[in-house]
């Protein structure tokens, strides 16, 4: 590179920096292939989903189903009940499930698989060299995994009412009367849902027109209605513009003028990628419009030896899409020139935690329509599934995305219990390339919630019928029979 010395040795093969999900695997699978690896974090092994992300949401969304299930009791037959919410104990349960998880990404393991694991701040000189800790670090290789903070957006009045993030919701341990939740995406909905199920009066605002924004609006409306009904107060096409607090009352005024009464805020407006603070403007490394790193295919910068990966970059902030690049980055950092690895994400699928849960893969129906392709939509109502009949959870249903007249899988829509789970079918044959046929002949147990993939594929096998080859069969039958 221009003006910059390389080493005539180096360190490492690989300096990664931050300790999430993007960087933990980008180690574990360096260490893995005999690569020298440094793993850099600040603060804790784990990151954002440890500890502020996927693992404390999910357990906080299990304590509300438990007390979702008491309220409908009558359903399985058995007297209802109020639920007694002990919200601390709630939220120390979430402490407990992190503590548990915790030694899967401790410096113990790592530095056991080989992994250099230094505490610190990192801070990029150019691209062969971090200083992290007053010492400087030479490495063929330098993979950014620095994640995304959430969104804090400047509203007038919001630093003087109790506000609340994604970041520091899990220090709470007393329940807050009136909970106000900003944003209609997948956080605000999960956490939304979560606080009504245990208690909370919750209000609910969007200022788009539909929840779940980038899923079709059947699943919006489905959502919505399933949120009214258990007393989420949902307001679209509402934009909180000022707060005011006055007293022991905090007040949030919209842009269409009302005012809502509130104790708690929690902003749930997104995530922006970390991209300050550990030297990349030393590099000059160009940002996306988004605020992303920019990266080629193969997860490079602007340097072929400085890759991105993780939410940092996008265009996905899931985990799993998180360590899905973390596989590609190494490779294309470890193997450059001899070999390159184009990241795919033809079969990520994604969940939202909703209960019932809302899945994704490939195209929805409005990609595509959007996509002006000739396609077919095959749906199967979740009410019809034996499974989710025994259970009281026979709601939701499953929709597939098919090329006209073919089998072939573009897209799935999954809403019901535990669909994020069975959905998994679907991925691995969009993956595979099987076909919709494969899944009709794949025996599924019974009764099961992945039953309902094969009679989405029995949809689709019944359009799909040659009807003139039917007839010649009802022919030959009625000439058998005499």
């Amino acid at each position: 590179y221009k003006g910059v010395r390389r080493p005539s040795r180096f360190d490492f093969d690989v300096v990664v920096i931050g300790a999430g999900a993007a960087g933990l695997v980008s180690a574990y699978i360096s260490a893995a292939l005999k690569a020298k690896v440094a793993l850099i974090e600040k603060h804790r092994m784990g990151g954002d989903c440890l500890y502020t992300g996927c693992v404390p949401s999910k357990g906080l969304i299990r304590s509300a189903k438990v007390a979702q299930l008491f309220r409908t009791g009558e359903e399985y037959g058995l007297q209802k009940a109020v639920p007694q919410v002990d919200f601390k104990t709630v939220f120390e349960r979430i402490q407990k499930i992190i503590s548990t998880i915790e030694p899967n990404d401790s410096v113990e393991r790592y530095s056991g698989l080989g992994v250099d694991c230094i505490r610190g701040e990192a801070m990029i000189k150019d691209p062969y060299r971090v200083e992290v800790g007053g010492k400087t670090l030479t490495t063929r290789n330098i993979i950014v995994a620095a994640g995304a903070s959430p969104i804090v957006p400047p509203i007038e009045g919001l630093d003087r009412v109790k506000h609340l993030t994604s970041e520091n919701l899990w220090q709470l341990r007393e329940s807050p009367k009136r909970i106000l939740v900003m944003g209609g995406g997948p956080i605000g909905c999960e956490l939304a849902q979560s606080f009504a199920r245990l208690g909370c009066e919750t209000i609910l605002v969007e200022r788009g027109d539909r929840l779940l924004a980038k899923e079709d609006p059947d699943v919006s409306k489905f959502i919505e209605d399933v949120f009214k009904r258990e007393g989420v107060q949902v307001k679209l096409n509402s934009e909180v513009v000022r707060f005011e607090a006055s007293g022991s009352t905090s007040l949030a005024h919209t842009k269409d003028g009302n005012k809502i009464e509130f104790d708690v805020v929690l902003v749930a407006l997104g995530r922006r990628a970390n991209v300050k603070g550990y030297g990349l403007e030393n590099l000059g490394v160009t940002l996306r419009k988004n605020g992303t790193i920019e990266t080629d295919d193969y997860l490079r910068t602007k340097y072929p030896n400085v890759l991105a990966c993780g939410d940092v970059t996008g265009p996905f902030q899931f985990t799993h899409a998180a360590s899905h690049q973390a596989g590609y980055a190494v490779l294309n950092a470890l193997f450059a020139p001899f070999k390159s690895f184009k990241a795919d994400y033809s079969s990520l699928p994604w969940a939202t935690y909703t209960d019932p849960e809302v899945a994704r893969l490939g195209l929805n129906e409005t990609e595509a329509k959007e996509s002006r392709i000739a396609y077919d939509v095959h749906r199967y109502e979740m009410a019809h599934l034996d499974r989710a009949i025994c259970e009281s959870e026979a709601k939701g249903f499953v929709k597939v995305i098919t090329p006209k007249g073919s089998g072939k899988i573009l897209g799935v829509t999954a809403v019901g219990a535990h669909s994020g789970d069975w959905m998994a079918e679907f991925v691995l044959a969009k993956r595979k390339g099987l076909t919709l046929n494969d899944i009709l002949n794949t025996v599924h147990a019974y009764p099961t919630f992945a039953e309902a993939n094969r009679f989405v594929a029995g949809i689709w096998k019944r359009k799909t019928a040659p009807q003139g080859a039917l007839k010649i069969l009802q022919r030959f039958h009625a000439f058998r029979r005499g």
